[in-house]
């Protein structure tokens, strides 16, 4: 009996002096033992800890605490558990970390922070704020990406596989993801953020690629970046990215956990989301060897920008060649291509 008193008043007490989350705002609900033998297993806490983010507002409930019960048993989704598992008590210490992690997620902050990892395209990268966290959406466009390879390999360096570059490299998920798809590639990516690129490099040594990517301080818009960093280290075969975008009039309708945690400076794109997307472009003719590409993800409403950008500015020799929608149906990547001169 002591011992479930023990859990109970941990639970109970929840954790003290955190911004804008009272104590006992975790299990008020809690009134008998017999609830509380409910929540010793996991798929109890995963119930009520559902329950207390639907109440308190806070996005995919379920998915929310289930990463995070699982991630406590040592497992990466709730579902990989062994089904044992789901129904075994929870040790105290479980119920503390649990406890703790999910008091995280009711401030707000994203799952992928609070778990400290995230898999992108089969890759397990570390996360840390205020570095940007891929999205689904982007698997989509190294995909594409992969695609363009395979179907056009006379477009790529000889025998020694492409040469990429990644502008924006954040965590490094691009980057990484191509060199662990295409064994004979290199790939040059830079960030203007010291915290990405020192992410960048330590997810390139977790998954021991370091060998293949150079990762540069760089921010692309300052003066004379193209011909004392770049231009020695090409011609590229491919300019990838996944640039600030986001209308500056749509910024201040980002989620909390946007606004509060990530870097909003790897999201905000300019007036009309276009301001790294235009550098991007300007540079890329002098990078690119003579049919080389250009992969961009971009708001639904660019591909017409850029198109009109692009007729508007015939000497940097570049075609809008291709459009492709995200799993949404929206159209959400770009390929740019170089004109053969």
């Amino acid at each position: 009996m002591k011992l479930w008193g023990q859990i109970l008043w941990t639970l109970l007490s929840g954790p003290r002096g955190r911004r804008g989350v009272p104590q006992s705002w975790a299990f008020n609900s809690w009134k008998t033992y017999s609830s509380l033998a409910g929540l010793l297993s996991a798929t109890g806490v995963v119930n009520h800890w559902t329950k207390v983010f639907e109440e308190r507002g806070i996005p995919e409930a379920r998915e929310s605490s289930e990463y995070i019960v699982a991630h406590v048993l040592g497992a990466k989704t709730f579902q990989s558990l062994r089904p044992a598992l789901w129904t075994k008590p929870l040790t105290p210490q479980q119920l503390e970390c649990i406890q703790e992690l999910c008091g995280h997620r009711l401030q707000r902050m994203p799952v992928q922070y609070i778990l400290g990892e995230w898999d992108f395209q089969g890759l397990s990268l570390k996360m840390v704020p205020p570095v940007f966290i891929p999205r689904p959406e982007t698997e989509e466009l190294v995909e594409w990406v992969l695609e363009e390879v395979a179907q056009r390999p006379h477009a790529m360096r000889a025998q020694d596989g492409p040469l990429i570059l990644e502008v924006g490299c954040g965590s490094g998920a691009i980057a990484l993801s191509l060199l662990s798809q295409l064994p004979k590639s290199q790939v040059i990516a830079v960030d203007k953020e010291e915290a990405a690129v020192s992410l960048t490099h330590e997810n390139a040594q977790r998954l021991q690629l370091q060998d293949r990517i150079q990762i540069i301080h760089l921010d692309i818009t300052s003066e004379g970046c193209c011909t004392t960093q770049l231009l020695p280290r090409g011609p590229m075969d491919l300019v990838v990215s996944n640039p600030p975008y986001i209308f500056r009039k749509d910024m201040e309708q980002l989620a909390p956990e946007i606004c509060s945690y990530e870097d909003l400076v790897a999201l905000d794109g300019g007036d009309e989301g276009m301001d790294i997307i235009t550098h991007i472009l300007t540079l890329a003719p002098r990078l690119l060897n003579a049919s080389g590409s250009i992969f961009l993800e971009v708001d639904p409403r660019h591909p017409e920008l850029v198109s009109s950008w692009l007729e508007s500015r015939p000497s940097l020799d570049l075609s809008l060649v291709g459009v492709r929608e995200d799993f949404c149906k929206r159209p959400r990547f770009l390929h740019v291509q170089k004109s053969p001169t």
